[in-house]
């Protein structure tokens, strides 16, 4: 789809504001989720999450991390990645604490769908939405996970490095 001439200038500006800060502000936005969701999990009874997610990693583990352990593990973990997507360093490796993170944070769906879908697999609960939503985190990692090499986005009617504009 075209874009009448008058407006191309400013459909070409806004493209390439989004490109050049694209990838940071959605780096700082996914460390805010992730420092807030572990914070609160340090707190008693703040976070929605907190009983779900301790019943699943021991189930996961087999009855071996308890409760009293894994929620401040958990805690310590989510805010662990929440400043390092803040800072922007040692992002190789607060990538794969995320990544790492993520196949326990969807699992519930799986060892509890009485309590994460009102009808599976159709209907999520509040719980079951809480969880889905991962995927628009993960899918944000890996947006971020492409630049760590120096990667970038660039707006059309940006050259890609090393090429002259025509």
């Amino acid at each position: 789809m075209t874009l009448p001439s008058r407006l191309e200038p400013i459909d070409i500006r806004i493209t390439a504001w989004m490109a050049r800060h694209g990838i940071t502000l959605t780096r700082i936005a996914l460390g805010v989720v992730f420092l807030w969701f572990g914070i609160i999990k340090f707190v008693p009874s703040w976070s929605p999450a907190a009983d779900l997610a301790t019943r699943t990693i021991e189930r996961l583990t087999l009855g071996t991390v308890s409760p009293a352990w894994s929620l401040p593990l958990l805690a310590a973990w989510e805010s662990l990645i929440g400043i390092g997507l803040l800072t922007g360093r040692y992002l190789r490796a607060t990538l794969f604490l995320l990544f790492a993170q993520m196949p326990g944070t969807l699992t519930p769906l799986v060892l509890f769908p009485q309590e994460t879908f009102r009808a599976f697999p159709y209907a999520p609960t509040l719980e079951g939405q809480y969880i889905i939503k991962n995927l628009v985190l993960v899918s944000a990692a890996i947006v971020i996970g492409a630049t760590v090499r120096g990667g970038h986005l660039r707006s059309d009617s940006e050259p890609a490095r090393g090429q002259s504009v025509t």
